[in-house]
């Protein structure tokens, strides 16, 4: 089976290499990769992972939007057209099987072969990590919010494994789309990451607030989308000076870090993936792609020395190293309650 990865990054070169080695795992075979105005050797790193079944294209992008640009153009490029099935995703989420030997067509198996399987967010919290560490994210950060709902929101956002046979119109980034014409006995079967079929309203796209969503209680069975949106408060300040490198404009204020910074759960179900994880990082890690991803992570930490000497970067790591762990609205719940904060 050809299962081929799809992301876009940029300034990513720290974490590359176990987002890379982690989907081998699951079963990817290929990876296409955007880079966007590198300046830590992400794209360098890159270029020394064909070995790995990595393509790596600057970002066609002409316009604001990089990712669906770059989603446009993926669409007919030969390792996605060629592919049984396409995973979009980013660097910091990690698909988490639990069904079979945790692999992509295990998952694949057990919703039944669909055309498309949407696998629902949890959001990883910082745990009160400060500092950065070259060693698996996977290992560090085990506590979400209750995966049934974020921030009281039991809508939780997914993204989707799509079949090559898909009846595609474009490739989003959280889910694809055929056209509105299509033929009802010709829409594709889609399910949740339990095997059930997707809500009407999703599969076609009928509610725009819902576009992307759905209700995760339930739809966890066979897997879960693990997001290490955060990481550690070194990395996320790092990640705060580079942007989203998905679209313009997009800030990595407090709210940003609030919303996904609720250790309310513990979840180390995708560290099962930790022994075949750590060997397969240290073979990638000999030669030259070990001395390119070192150079990654040396600018990683240049970087956040020479933001750390600025007024305001400063500031944002003391406000967000003191913020309580709790989802926005709860922490004024719990004051006005007479809760301990």
């Amino acid at each position: 089976m050809r299962i081929t990865a799809v992301t876009c990054v940029k300034n990513e070169g720290p974490f590359l290499l176990e987002w890379i080695a982690f989907n081998r795992l699951l079963g990817v075979t290929d990876f296409l990769i955007y880079s966007n105005d590198c300046s830590d050797g992400t794209d360098r790193l890159l270029d020394a992972l064909g070995d790995y079944g990595v393509v790596h294209l600057p970002n066609p992008a002409k316009g604001r939007n990089y990712q669906m640009e770059a989603l446009k153009h993926a669409a007919k490029q030969p390792v996605v057209t060629g592919a049984d099935w396409v995973w979009v995703a980013d660097v910091d989420e990690f698909l988490n099987v639990h069904v079979g030997d945790h692999t992509i067509p295990a998952l694949i198996a057990a919703c039944g072969t669909p055309q498309a399987i949407s696998v629902s967010f949890q959001f990883f919290a910082n745990g009160g990590i400060e500092r950065y560490e070259d060693r698996p994210v996977i290992a560090q950060f085990p506590r979400s919010h209750n995966p049934d709902l974020w921030c009281a929101e039991t809508a939780i956002e997914v993204k989707t494994l799509v079949r090559g046979d898909f009846p595609l119109h474009y490739f989003g980034a959280h889910r694809p789309f055929f056209r509105d014409t299509l033929d009802k006995d010709r829409r594709p079967a889609w399910t949740d990451g339990s095997g059930r079929p997707v809500p009407h309203k999703f599969l076609v796209a009928a509610n725009p607030r819902r576009i992307r969503k759905f209700p995760a209680a339930g739809a966890r069975r066979f897997a879960t989308l693990n997001h290490y949106a955060l990481r550690s408060l070194d990395s996320y300040l790092v990640k705060n000076d580079r942007g989203d490198v998905n679209r313009e404009g997009r800030v990595f204020d407090d709210t940003y870090w609030r919303e996904r910074n609720d250790p309310a759960w513990e979840d180390r179900s995708i560290q099962r993936h930790l022994p075949a994880l750590t060997a397969a990082l240290a073979k990638m890690k000999r030669g030259e792609i070990g001395a390119l991803h070192a150079d990654s992570v040396r600018r990683h930490r240049d970087k956040l020395a020479a933001l750390l000497e600025q007024p305001a970067y400063a500031e944002m790591r003391a406000h967000l190293a003191a913020l309580p762990p709790y989802p926005p609205g709860e922490l004024e719940l719990r004051q006005e309650l007479g809760l301990a904060s």
